[in-house]
């Protein structure tokens, strides 16, 4: 456990080099070598505070304290060459110098051990992510798969985006993409509950209206329970996108929940897969509703871009969104990781930074060449 945290205070402050650190240790020589050399009325002294708040800056407690025991000594040779040690101004900068060196020491402490904190939380939020999201392999099958999260909880990492995608026995893959009203540490309940309810219902049912309505009953029946309602009152719900992605052909399903439209990436085109007819988001519509797929083509060398809304609406500084569709076009002869690459850097450079809402991007891309493993068994016996 001492290591680990050891570890964790290293990753915190990275070593500053020799330079950072010896320059407050050659400004109280500097300082008290022209202290010394100056006439009675100069005094120079009150200067050596510099040296243990510079190395606050560059360096841990116990070196600033160093620093700060040094500054006090120099003050004092300075007092006890000028023969005025005794005196009430030199009395007074010791003392001053004393206590600032001390608050510098204090304040260098709270901030070390509120980075150590932050460290952390930071280990105990990526490993939050990786229990929530648990990031799908890169290749699925046929499908070759990439993901980007951005959370907009810098700290946490995690928040209410979710994606994930599973194996079924026809076989196939069947992915999932949705986004919790609201966003950061609060929406984490709610998008745990869903991902799980897909997880288990992607293997259970055959069809994917089936496993659409158990994730609706699901959703309808432990959204409250799991709801952040004391910090945000309002009205809590889940937009979702559902895929059935079959890997023997070219025909896929999709079933939408209010959520943003997918991307086809095809023949170097870019078309938008409208739902003819959306359901509601989950926890808002009806549980036991008849829900109907919609069939879309999905050839090899195809590739999916399934988003939130985090990525769309990200605004420049100017107020313009995010021109997905747009971006999403140099894209087409891409690797789904290279994809995804860009397309990160295209929305930090719209932005001017990263996105302060909680954004995913998955890429899905249908491999050419696939053939699904057969499996081997011995002759028969004769």
């Amino acid at each position: 456990m001492d290591a680990g945290r050891e570890a964790g205070d290293r990753r915190l402050r990275p070593s500053p080099g020799h330079g950072p650190v010896a320059l407050p240790f050659a400004l109280i020589v500097v300082i008290t070598v022209v202290d010394v050399h100056s006439p009675q009325d100069v005094h120079l002294g009150p200067l050596l505070v510099i040296a243990p708040a510079l190395t606050a800056s560059v360096a841990g407690p116990r070196t600033t304290a160093l620093a700060g025991a040094l500054a006090v000594a120099a003050q004092v040779s300075i007092a006890v060459f000028h023969g005025g040690l005794t005196t009430t101004n030199h009395l007074s900068q010791i003392a001053a110098l004393t206590v600032l060196s001390a608050l510098v020491v204090f304040v260098c402490q709270v901030r070390d051990r509120r980075g150590r904190e932050l460290v952390r939380a930071r280990s105990v939020a990526e490993a939050a992510q990786l229990v929530l999201l648990r990031p799908p392999p890169r290749r699925m099958g046929p499908l070759r798969v990439a993901w980007l999260y951005l959370a907009a909880e810098d700290e946490t990492r995690v928040g209410g985006d979710l994606f994930a995608v599973a194996r079924t026995d026809r076989p196939g893959s069947r992915v999932i993409i949705g986004d919790v009203r609201g966003k950061g540490l609060s929406a984490i309940g709610e998008a745990s509950m869903v991902l799980g309810a897909f997880r288990e219902g992607a293997h259970r049912y055959a069809t994917l209206p089936q496993l659409a309505a158990a994730l609706e009953e699901s959703v309808a029946r432990n959204l409250e329970e799991v709801a952040d309602t004391e910090h945000d009152p309002g009205e809590h719900f889940v937009t979702a996108l559902l895929l059935d992605i079959p890997d023997d052909g070219s025909r896929a399903e999709m079933i939408t929940f209010g959520h943003p439209p997918p991307l086809l990436l095809h023949d170097g085109r870019v078309t938008v897969l409208y739902a003819p007819s959306p359901a509601p988001p989950l926890g808002v519509g009806v549980p036991g509703s008849a829900h109907r797929a919609d069939v879309f083509t999905f050839e090899a060398g195809d590739m999916l871009l399934l988003y939130t809304d985090g990525v769309v609406e990200a605004r420049s500084p100017k107020g313009a969104f995010f021109p997905l569709v747009e971006r999403a076009a140099t894209v087409c002869g891409c690797g789904p990781e290279a994809a995804v690459r860009r397309l990160h850097l295209d929305l930090v450079g719209h932005v001017g930074q990263e996105p302060r809402d909680d954004a995913a991007l998955l890429a899905v891309k249908r491999s050419a060449g696939h053939r699904p493993p057969h499996l081997h068994r011995p002759p028969p016996e004769k």
